[in-house]
């Protein structure tokens, strides 16, 4: 069968770890040598039905024409189901009316190393160059590490997708040609139209058969011409007429034959077990059928799902805390001490601050940043059937492969044995990384002998969330006599979420486990969004971890979330001392980033930037992520105590993204959802719970909250970004610097109204 070349990897020893895998020095060049020693490639896995021809890992054809796109990433509303489809028709040729996506399996060829390269990289396989990159590539491809997250899905992809395309279209255009007797160099595909110029065509469906059996050539051709092509064009997304018609599966529409439901509860934040429960009074519940005690969590099987929790809540299950519980004074008071601790680490650092701070009048300022729930609209859920044979899961999960293993070992088999459907997510922002219903849902259908739904109630959703990370910074900056900043330096006390989501994860530890073992931990995860995109010759970021028994979790932008509030907060208030207007004060530190001044100048223009002047209700904020630029307009103001904002302008240059109307779709996404960081989606904790679980009081964001959102693409030639996360973090620097227009004081804690 024709194919793409092979992907030459390498397989790994039993017991390597991600601990032994990134070590450094001579113990690396051992390593990579003996993976040098043990190479293997992969094969596409696909399913097929009768009619389908698989051309790679990402594409079939059946005899009818349809073409069947396969992603391995996890449609989260992000749009991604219809983007890498759409970059592999337009390469194809095909007809966009006849395209389709389906889920991939898990495999090593799905693996989105560019992910692991953010999350796994420390300093010694930074110290490693390309050999630390090429280990990391090693390691998420050998464990096939099919991760969504971070916006990294089209970056990641992009290419593998162009080259399937282009494979399959010299693949059919061989079929044709053979039939037609001419070279193959000669026909061409355009709206699924396979010709050779000379009123010669065939469908595609109708040569898929013979395609397959041709070879590559050396050198795979793309498609250089701009005629007919689908990137760049905004195409209808695919999984929109099954969301409106009501067709569209996720978790909690799957049914299954003898299919019971479950409910369960997991007891407080932190070391809970599980200490007694009433059972007799669930059993007094129409439709109870059983309850399952675990250690750590108790579950109730009914007939319907309102029965099982409805008898869960008579049941009164009762837990006990080993240490001190959750409170958010504490949690406070931890962050703060943490300045004073011996844990603290430079991260970053340029030039030399200390004789430049030296007997100088320094600008200081104190920020604040709560943990910030994710509240998707679907709460947790996951269905199982387990039999003799083995399990089947139905999930929404951004980390399939993981999820897989750790459901086989809760199961005590084989992952072959687990079979995982990977279904869309109705929400996530990153709590979908985590997949303990799956687990869950295993072990009671395994209880139960029979098909179980899981759904996690509302309160149960809020208390087992697991939220951004908090964090407080103190920063300081020297203004020289001109009024550009000399010298910086931010000082951050916060805990690493994207480490606890690893441990959890990948290596399989308890949430309390999880947050205490990175306690000590200084990482760059923990202070992304603080390296300065502006040109400041003597700048330095400090890192003081801290454990404050909170387990924290993946979410839009991660640190950037706090990171761009600290950062261009602290900004407006450095123009604002200078005595420069806030949006020349940032363009004359931008001599070496053309495109993030472009933004600044973009929305200016578009918002009718008055400068900052008092009473304009106006702020500005800019953000560079991931190979991203942003740059945001707000008016904003304080009605009767609640935060107001009338009208919010960006300016992106995130490259050549590949459906125009789908890239504002995810920039518009991250923009409310940081607005929902600034207004509310957090909650105090007490003795361990949070004093709240109603979305009505989260201070979300409301229709009536929000105005005009206007979104300007800057045209750009680089290489598309990934959008999804970039107007996260942005948003609530640009509406506090708004606020400070019209209260005359700086609001520097998130959410922003929280201080009164």
């Amino acid at each position: 069968m024709g194919r793409l070349p092979r992907r030459q990897v390498q397989q790994v020893k039993e017991g390597l770890n991600r601990r032994t895998l990134l070590i450094g020095g001579g113990a690396t060049a051992g390593l990579l040598l003996a993976w040098a020693a043990w190479p293997r490639s992969y094969r596409p896995n696909l399913n097929t039905a009768p009619g389908e021809t698989p051309f790679n890992a990402f594409l079939k054809i059946d005899r009818s024409g349809q073409v069947i796109v396969v992603s391995p990433q996890t449609e989260t509303g992000q749009g991604v189901s219809t983007l890498l489809p759409q970059i592999l028709a337009d390469e194809l040729g095909a007809d966009w009316r006849t395209v389709g996506v389906q889920s991939a399996p898990i495999s090593p060829l799905y693996a989105n190393s560019l992910l692991a390269r953010q999350w796994l990289a420390n300093d010694w396989s930074r110290l490693g160059g390309g050999a630390g990159e090429w280990a990391i590539d090693q390691y998420a491809t050998r464990h096939a590490l099919m991760l969504t997250g971070a916006g990294t899905s089209v970056p990641m992809f992009h290419q593998a997708y162009r080259e399937a395309g282009a494979a399959a279209r010299v693949l059919l255009c061989k079929a044709a040609a053979a039939r037609w007797d001419v070279p193959w160099e000669s026909c061409d595909i355009r709206a699924g139209i396979i010709s050779d110029g000379a009123q010669r065509t065939l469908k595609l469906g109708e040569v898929a058969e013979e395609a397959a059996a041709f070879d590559l050539p050396d050198i795979l051709p793309l498609r250089q011409a701009d005629v007919d092509r689908l990137a760049g064009q905004e195409l209808p997304r695919l999984d929109t007429p099954s969301k409106i018609d009501g067709s569209h599966n996720f978790a909690a529409d799957i049914r299954l034959p003898d299919m019971v439901f479950a409910s369960i509860r997991q007891g407080p934040i932190g070391n809970a077990v599980l200490k007694s429960v009433r059972e007799d009074a669930a059993r007094s519940v129409s439709g109870f059928l059983k309850l399952i005690r675990q250690e750590r969590w108790v579950a109730v099987v009914a007939t319907n799902w309102w029965a099982a929790n409805k008898a869960l809540d008579l049941a009164d299950p009762v837990f006990v805390i080993s240490g001190k519980p959750v409170e958010s004074a504490a949690m406070e008071a931890t962050l703060e001490a943490a300045f004073s601790g011996s844990s603290g680490q430079r991260l970053y650092a340029q030039g030399d601050l200390k004789p430049l701070f030296e007997d100088a009048t320094i600008l200081a300022s104190e920020y604040r940043v709560a943990p910030g729930l994710h509240l998707a609209l679907e709460p947790m859920s996951a269905t199982a059937r387990v039999t003799e044979e083995g399990a089947e899961v139905w999930m929404a999960t951004q980390a399939p492969s993981l999820a897989r293993a750790a459901i086989a070992d809760a199961l005590g088999l084989a992952t072959g044995q687990v079979t995982l459907y990977p279904l869309h997510a109705g929400g996530s922002f990153g709590r979908k990384m985590d997949f303990e219903p799956g687990v869950q849902a295993a072990l009671i259908a395994r209880d139960m002998g029979r098909p179980v739904q899981l759904l996690w109630s509302r309160m149960e959703d809020v208390i087992q969330d697991r939220p951004s990370a908090p964090a407080h910074a103190r920063m300081a900056a020297k203004l020289g006599r001109n009024g550009a900043v000399e010298g910086w330096l931010a000082k951050l006390a916060a805990p690493c979420a994207m480490t606890q989501t690893w441990s959890r994860i990948a290596d399989g530890k308890l949430p309390h486990e999880a947050s205490l073992d990175a306690s000590n931990a200084s990482t760059r995860l923990a202070v992304a969004g603080m390296e300065l995109p502006y040109a400041v010759p003597n700048w330095a970021v400090d890192h003081f971890p801290a454990e404050i028994g909170l387990p924290l979790g993946f979410a839009p932008g991660n640190a950037h979330l706090h990171g761009a509030f600290f950062t261009e907060s602290f900004v407006d208030e450095l123009a604002h001392q200078a005595g420069t207007e806030a949006m020349s004060f940032r363009i004359q530190m931008l001599g070496g980033n053309p495109r993030l001044a472009r933004c600044l100048t973009t929305v200016a223009a578009m918002g009718g930037w008055q400068g900052g002047i008092g009473g304009s209700g106006q702020g500005l904020a800019a953000h560079v992520m991931n190979g991203a630029f942003i740059a945001v307009m707000v008016e904003a103001g304080i009605n009767d105590g609640k935060l107001q904002v009338g009208r919010i302008v960006a300016a992106v240059d995130g490259g050549d993204q590949v459906n125009p109307d789908i890239a504002r779709q995810q920039v518009e996404g991250g923009l409310i959802y940081g607005l929902a960081m600034a207004m509310g989606a957090t909650v105090p904790y007490r003795k361990g719970m949070p004093t709240r679980a109603m979305l009505g009081r989260m201070g979300l964001p409301r229709l009536g909250d929000v105005g005009e959102v206007s979104v300007e693409l800057v045209r750009s030639t680089a290489a598309p970004a990934g959008l999804t996360d970039i107007g996260a973090p942005v948003i609530a620097p640009a509406i506090a610097n708004a606020l400070f227009t019209t209260a005359g004081r700086r609001f520097r804690t998130l959410p922003l109204l929280l201080e009164g």
